[in-house]
This record gives structure tokens, C-alpha cells and sequence, in this order.
């Protein structure tokens, strides 16, 4: 009796364990694309060509969520209208709201089932979880991703893709674990820095990571991105990518030797740089040597 209790305990148990172990795998969609933006001046980089190109290019149906940069519900139409110039895409439409019955609403949400692009504009991204975290916008936003669309976002719309939120506070952008912690999660299992080098924040992710070391952790500098599809992450813009896996890469000579080639911290203090054309996998968290 003792023997079946124990085997009927396991087989219960099983699925909690597979999916504990699930959601430790860091991927992003299998369908669709993301691009986050470590924020600064992307108008003459090529991020915002390669978005309006995944998005359909001529025919995109582009949707903008300024909601990170939103106060007192006032929009900067004139600005946005301008900046969405610049990058080639003068026809976009603008969805904003902090009201939580419209947010759940079919007209609210119609915009985004026929869209084929969607870009978070930067400011602080806990104003964009509260408006749409667990909500009808969210669910379309993945389904979305499911039929083959591409989200964006540069500064707070990068970091809003991950699972973890990091300087979610509501009180200042430099609290890493603050009062909002739970990102939309387009990628899982990973957190997602931006500004990094333009503000010297490379040593900020430990923060985090030292309480949460089951999470990948990425930082992107300004003019820079990650294109993400499904296990797959390309950098592409001007600057780097900081990669934070607990190990060490480098294109000089075999990575597999660099304990002993180079004098490394222990691992729990590492990170490395990629730069544009860069390629890592998610899933095995490793560099795709060309």
C-alpha cells in the first residue's frame, strides 16, 4: 500500500516538476518577432527600417503604445507623428488608455487584432503594466506574436518584452527589484536592461540576478537592439549587448579555454559583450559561433 501511495505521489507530482522546469527555459516566440531597443537616438540607425520591413513594409498596419511616457492622459501626438516620420512610417495608429474597463473592451482591443506591428515607446514601463498586464491587450498582443506579427520597443518597451521587470518602481528608475515585477513575458526567463553602457549600468543586473540566478540576463545600449525569434537572439545597431549567463565568451581564441587563458571573476559576476550581427541561442544559453 505504502509502495502504490508513493508511486501515485510521483505521478502527481510529475506535471508540477515539468512545469516548474518549463518555465526556466528562456525562448521567445516560435511565430512572431521582437525587437527591443536599448533606447537613445535610433533615427538613423537600422532598427526601425528592419521593424517596419518584419511589420509588412509598405503594407504594415503599425499601432503605437506611448503609455510608458504618458502623464495626466495627455499624448504628445505632434512628437510621436515626427519621430514615426523619421523612421519611414508616416500612417500608424495610437492606443493609449490607463482606464481598466476600455483596456478589456473590443473596440479597444481592434486595433491590434489588425495590426501586423506593434511599438512601445520608452518612459517607464511600470505605467505600461498597469494599464495592460493580464488584459485583453495583453492576450492580442500574443496573439499577435502567434500569427507572425513583431512587437518593438525601445527603452521601457524593451524591458516590458521580458518576464521579469526590471526598475519597475514606481518611485525612480534606479531600484532594480521595486514594486513592479512582472513583465509581459513575449521572452521567458530573462530580464532585460537598457542603457547600459550610455549610463554605466553594467553592474546594476547582479542586483537582481544574485535573487533571481535562474533568469538570463541581457542589457543593450542605446542605438542597439535584440531581434529575437524564437530560441534565436541577433544584435544589430551600434553599440553592444551585454549577455549575463554565469559564463564567458570571447571570438579570440577557443571560449571553451578562456579560464585559462584570461583571469576570469567567479561566475556569478560574469558577462561579455556581443555586437551587431552577434548571434546567441536563448535555449542553451550559448553563442552561435559563425
Amino acid at each position: 500500500m505504502l509502495k502504490i501511495s508513493f508511486v501515485l505521489f510521483i505521478t502527481l507530482l510529475l506535471p508540477i516538476v515539468s512545469t516548474a522546469q518549463e518555465n526556466k527555459v528562456t525562448t521567445g516566440n516560435e511565430n512572431g518577432t521582437l525587437i527591443a531597443i536599448g533606447g537613445g537616438d535610433i533615427g538613423h540607425t537600422n532598427i526601425m527600417k528592419e521593424f517596419r520591413k518584419l511589420a509588412g513594409g509598405d503594407s504594415a498596419k503599425i499601432v503605437v503604445i506611448p503609455t510608458a511616457f504618458v502623464r495626466d492622459n495627455e499624448i504628445d501626438t505632434l512628437l510621436l507623428k515626427r519621430n514615426f516620420r523619421e523612421y519611414g512610417i508616416p500612417n500608424f495608429t495610437v492606443l493609449h488608455t490607463n482606464d481598466s474597463t476600455e483596456v478589456n473592451t473590443d473596440d479597444f482591443v481592434k486595433p491590434i487584432k489588425e495590426a501586423t506591428g506593434i511599438y512601445f515607446t520608452g518612459g517607464r514601463h511600470w505605467r505600461i503594466a498597469d494599464s495592460y498586464l493580464n488584459t485583453k491587450v495583453h492576450k492580442e498582443l500574443l496573439k499577435l506574436l502567434d500569427r507572425g506579427g513583431v512587437i518593438a520597443g525601445s527603452s521601457a518597451g524593451a524591458t516590458i518584452q521580458g518576464s521579469y521587470l526590471a526598475r519597475g518602481d514606481t518611485k525612480n528608475n534606479q531600484i532594480m527589484m521595486g514594486d513592479h515585477e512582472i513583465g509581459f513575458g513575449f521572452i521567458s526567463n530573462i530580464v532585460i536592461d537598457q542603457h547600459v553602457l550610455s549610463r554605466n549600468r553594467q553592474f546594476d543586473m547582479f542586483t537582481i540576478l544574485e535573487k533571481k540566478p535562474e533568469l538570463l540576463g541581457v542589457g543593450i545600449d542605446e542605438s542597439t537592439a535584440i531581434v529575437v525569434k524564437g530560441d534565436t537572439l541577433q544584435v544589430i545597431g551600434e553599440s553592444y549587448v551585454i549577455i549575463y549567463d554565469k559564463s564567458f565568451w570571447s571570438n579570440e581564441h577557443n571560449p571553451f579555454d578562456e579560464e585559462t587563458q584570461k583571469k576570469l571573476p567567479n561566475k556569478n559576476q560574469l558577462f561579455y559583450f556581443l555586437k551587431s550581427g552577434d548571434k546567441y541561442n536563448l535555449r542553451d544559453r550559448k553563442v552561435i559561433r559563425n
